[in-house]
């Protein structure tokens, strides 16, 4: 329990008049008439309106007091973090010329009558290279690369995968070069040889060549039917896609693999032959990000003092990758000055600085006269007259940065041959900067942890200080008798029914950062394993009667958007802030998370079903769900049927 703060007076405007008035019955008689007509009255209100607020601003002293403490004690705002997107750009045809999306280019979602857009900006150079098919090749499992090409050409459809076709088998497409981040559009004739699949879903899998080994792509359309028929097939290549040789031929080779059929999956029985294939660039994907970079910024003229603070022109500046870097003019040209968390360690020599992301201010260390009289400077000064530039720097962030897929479809800045734009995925890792009521509660944190972890609570003090842009960070033990410390991490992720179940693995950065971090940190003996938790699949399965005039299909939106939101693992939950870990999952309050939606008359029947979100496997109708201490709830398709109104 926090300690109450202590009023300095406790009068309100009440009690001021009221006070007045008794004063004025013992110094003046006479004025018996005390209605608020009086004129006199009128001037004791007024009065004591004044003062109440002269009291309301001395009550709030203890609070500013208690504010500058934190500031003393090194107790800084976190700033926002900017949500990321991969976006992908699409040609409007195929080019001979490689189309070029520069870094800096910016898209947005749509504007609304209630809503500003959302701006992305591009941080990386696109370069769409155009390719041609240059080679076909086949593989059987376990054997050796074999070149189809001249079969290809001559007409005699060379078979897809081995006679009779297995697990491991594989086509593979020889690119003219190496297309990284580019999407490809294969347009191939084929027959019907390959029956016996789900032309929905055939057992294979697309991957592409990366230097290294075979990297898995996304594919977004298939109209071929598992090779059974002309059509198309769009694949999505890595970054680090590369030129290699195979079969004594260099190309940028991409294969479609076979995998062993999933339970219930039909398989191949015979190979599919191609008759002919053609390939083209019609797209490429790059990063975005929820910010606006400035570069190349001039700040200021130094005028050689200490403890000079020079703003930025945009704030506030988002949590970037690394330290900031600021340049100096000097003599010999631009000399590179450093960002560093604190100035405790920083010498006269040192060219350190610190930014305060959240005013957007650059800050030079201080002068201090030390106890014993000497003059310590804190850090360098930069020299009298030289002029200071941000080489690049980021501003904006936050969690409206966080768009549902399909969002980032308008082009602020057109680009010759691009059609279209448009995110896969959704966009994560966006966070709103800490608020100062969010900073008080940390300060005492702060002060009892000094920069170590040696209980649970400072763990995740200390992961949440090096991934802002963890949502939600819990501490939980490893077992009796472990040393070890188990560490999960949720990433900010989307608010909105469309979260996918991958987009709760944190990325390997954010991991190591946490990891590194808590390693300079942690006790001595004490193992760290940082780690997404356990997701339990949620399946619930609905029957609600709607009132009169109520439109069925709206009220079946409403009514799933709600189940998703309150077992969301950031948002959901009794409270508001994440379903809490290990907390059960029980039939009974999904009754009155559907109940008191608008136009619900009367929820009929409502069943919970445990569901693994990996398999889609559904298991029996429970009444309760139990989760373990490092488990959160996941909605996995939920199904409402709204009845028809009496």
């Amino acid at each position: 329990m926090a300690l109450p703060v202590p009023h300095l007076d406790d009068r309100h405007f009440q009690d001021l008049v009221d006070e007045a008035k008794r004063r004025v019955q013992r110094a003046c008689p006479e004025w018996t008439d005390h209605n608020v007509s009086d004129p006199g009255v009128t001037l004791i209100e007024t009065f004591a309106y004044m003062v109440d607020q002269l009291i309301y601003r001395l009550n709030r002293v203890p609070e500013a007091n208690y504010l500058r403490f934190l500031d003393l004690i090194g107790v800084t705002l976190f700033p926002p973090t900017a949500a990321r997107a991969e976006v992908t750009y699409w040609l409007s045809a195929a080019q001979e010329q490689p189309v070029v999306v520069p870094a800096g280019t910016q898209l947005a979602t749509v504007r609304t009558e209630a809503e500003e857009p959302v701006i992305f900006t591009v941080d990386e150079r696109l370069d769409m290279v155009p390719v041609t098919l240059a080679r076909l090749a086949t593989v059987a499992a376990g054997g050796q690369v074999v070149d189809r090409t001249d079969e290809l050409i001559g007409g005699r459809a060379p078979g897809t995968f081995g006679a009779t076709p297995a697990a491991g088998d594989a086509v593979l497409f020889g690119l003219s070069d190496a297309a990284p981040r580019c999407a490809i559009l294969l347009r191939m004739n084929a027959d019907v040889q390959g029956v016996g699949v789900d032309p929905r879903y055939p057992p294979w899998i697309w991957e592409a060549w990366d230097g290294s080994g075979w990297v898995a792509c996304d594919v977004d359309s298939d109209t071929t039917g598992g090779f059974n028929k002309a059509g198309d097939v769009v694949v999505h290549l890595p970054v680090n896609h590369t030129a290699s040789v195979l079969a004594r031929q260099r190309a940028g080779w991409l294969r479609c693999r076979i995998v062993e059929p999933e339970p219930g999956q039909p398989f191949y029985r015979a190979s599919p032959r191609l008759h002919a294939v053609t390939a083209s660039t019609i797209g490429g994907t790059i990063p975005a990000v929820h910010a606006s970079i400035v570069g190349n910024e001039t700040v200021g003229v130094s005028d050689g003092t200490a403890g000079q603070r020079f703003p930025l022109a945009r704030r506030p500046v988002v949590a970037a990758d690394g330290p900031m870097i600021v340049e100096v003019a000097a003599d010999r040209g631009w000399e590179d000055w450093r960002e560093v968390a604190s100035f405790a360690q920083s010498g006269p020599g040192d060219r350190h600085l610190m930014i305060d992301r959240v005013a957007g201010e650059i800050v030079f260390g201080p002068t201090v006269r030390e106890p014993d009289g000497r003059i310590r400077q804190y850090g360098a000064v930069p020299p009298k007259s030289a002029v200071l530039r941000v080489p690049e720097y980021r501003s904006g962030g936050g969690q409206r940065g966080n768009v549902a897929r399909g969002m980032l479809t308008v082009q602020r800045d057109p680009l010759p041959f691009i059609s279209s734009v448009t995110n896969r995925r959704p966009a994560m890792g966006g966070v709103d900067g800490e608020t100062v009521r969010e900073a008080a509660v940390r300060g005492p944190l702060v002060l009892r942890t000094r920069d170590r972890a040696v209980t649970a609570q400072d763990y995740e003090q200390l992961a949440r200080e090096a991934a802002p842009d963890a949502a939600r960070v819990r501490c939980v033990s490893a077992g009796q008798g472990s040393d070890a410390v188990r560490l999960l991490v949720v990433p900010a992720v989307v608010t909105t029914s469309d979260l996918e179940f991958g987009h709760l693995r944190p990325d390997a950065d954010m991991l190591e950062r946490i990891s590194a971090f808590l390693e300079e940190r942690r006790c001595l003996g004490a193992r760290i394993s940082v780690e997404p938790p356990f997701f339990q699949g949620v399946t619930v399965v609905a029957r609600i009667r709607p009132k009169a005039r109520t439109d069925a299909d709206a009220l079946r939106q409403r009514a799933t958007e709600a189940l998703f939101r309150y077992l969301h693992p950031t948002i959901g939950g009794p409270d508001g802030d994440g379903w809490p870990f290990g907390r059960p999952v029980q039939v009974g309050e999904f009754f009155a998370v559907l109940q008191q939606l608008q136009g619900v008359d009367l929820v009929e029947d409502v069943r919970l079903f445990g569901a693994d979100p990996t398999t889609g496997a559904r298991g029996e109708s429970v009444a309760r769900l139990e989760l373990p201490a490092n488990a959160l709830a996941f909605s996995y398709g939920h199904q409402v049927r709204v009845e028809r109104a009496a």
